[in-house]
């Protein structure tokens, strides 16, 4: 049995130039799952206002991060990974069982062009894997629905599996507990868990139990009923973190970043935890992002430059980003080995083929 596997990250632009940030927000931003308001609204809205307003602005910044040989952080380490990933099926005498592909949601490469390979290749099964630990429907249930949406023209159809979500995977949890561990946390003012932010409307919309915000620290703690809410596996990932790296409950806090638009988004957010911790006289900070398994320009910039800027101005001295998973041989081993078990469970893949 040949089984493919499509690893898919967020996207990037095809290059920093205006016309190239343009065309990737208006791809992104018009996604039902990513604005969920109706067709026209949310059209005019990306494309009269938010696709000419922000492209330039957003162009500048990945100009900042861009590298003229391998492109965005997000497109390389993707690549490395992709590739490294291959090679370790290789290497274990696998290379006529697994073919691995990457793919972008929004531009290149798109999933369809990795679909469309893997169906070239004959392969007997798929495995979506998103690069998003915590599911959203804004991320993860976005590429599900475009694998679907695509897969759906083709008259044979193999197997597919799709993986949801990782946020409490153990060895994950270690490596990002470990990146930190270099920066010496216990001499920072505080920590904090900054996740990327989602419009508080969607998680009303996911919410099947009427429990999503009836209450304070709903999110806290894992249950029946929150299990598959965006916010509630983001703290159980920071918890998991915490506990293997030795914090205490007071020495971080949980909050989320990157808000675009005037509605209310899940609180709370990490500039206004930046500007309570400066009122209070923090100097330091630590900052892991463990929503991103690449760095990219939502922790390269916003975190370790945006948001170092305005916590100077507030009178704090040092915001230090904790590096993601990037490219660590590690973190490729467990994307194999969870691949594995999806495929053949928890056996000796080598019995099993």
């Amino acid at each position: 049995m040949k089984i493919g596997i499509l690893l898919v990250n967020l996207g990037t632009p095809d290059s920093p130039k205006t016309a190239d940030v343009r065309k990737y927000l208006t791809q992104f931003l018009t996604d039902a799952r990513v604005i969920d308001i109706p067709f026209i609204p949310r059209q005019l809205l990306v494309r009269g206002i938010i696709g000419p307003f922000r492209s330039f602005s957003s162009a500048k910044l990945y100009q900042e991060l861009w590298d003229d040989e391998t492109g965005s952080p997000l497109l390389h380490y993707g690549k490395v990974v992709s590739n490294k990933l291959q090679e370790s099926f290789n290497n274990d005498s696998l290379e006529d069982e697994f073919m691995v592909e990457l793919a972008m949601r929004y531009q290149s490469p798109s999933i369809e062009s990795a679909l469309n390979k893997l169906q070239q290749a004959k392969v007997d099964k798929i495995v979506v894997f998103p690069l998003f630990p915590q599911y959203a429907s804004a991320t993860t249930g976005s590429v599900h629905q475009e694998v679907m949406r695509i897969v759906s023209k083709w008259w044979e159809i193999p197997d597919i599996n799709f993986i949801r979500d990782y946020y409490l995977q153990e060895d994950m949890i270690k490596i990002f507990a470990e990146n930190g561990e270099k920066y010496n946390p216990a001499s920072y003012d505080h920590i904090l868990f900054s996740f990327h932010g989602l419009p508080e409307s969607q998680l009303r919309k996911a919410n099947m139990w009427n429990h999503c915000l009836q209450k304070e620290n709903c999110c806290a703690t894992i249950c029946e009923e929150n299990k598959f809410c965006y916010s509630s596996q983001c703290h159980a990932t920071a918890k998991a973190i915490a506990q293997v790296a030795g914090f205490t409950e007071d020495q971080y806090t949980v909050c989320f970043q990157s808000r675009l638009g005037p509605t209310e988004w899940v609180k709370p957010y990490t500039s206004k935890v930046l500007e309570e911790l400066a009122e209070k006289g923090a100097k330091k900070v630590l900052v892991y992002c463990p929503a991103f398994v690449a760095d990219c320009l939502e922790t390269i910039l916003e975190i370790a430059d945006e948001y170092q800027e305005e916590f100077e101005e507030m009178g704090g001295e040092h915001v230090q980003l904790v590096e993601s998973l990037n490219d660590n041989p590690k973190w490729i081993e467990i994307i194999k080995q969870m691949l594995l078990e999806n495929v053949y469970g928890k056996i000796d893949v080598k019995q099993s083929t």
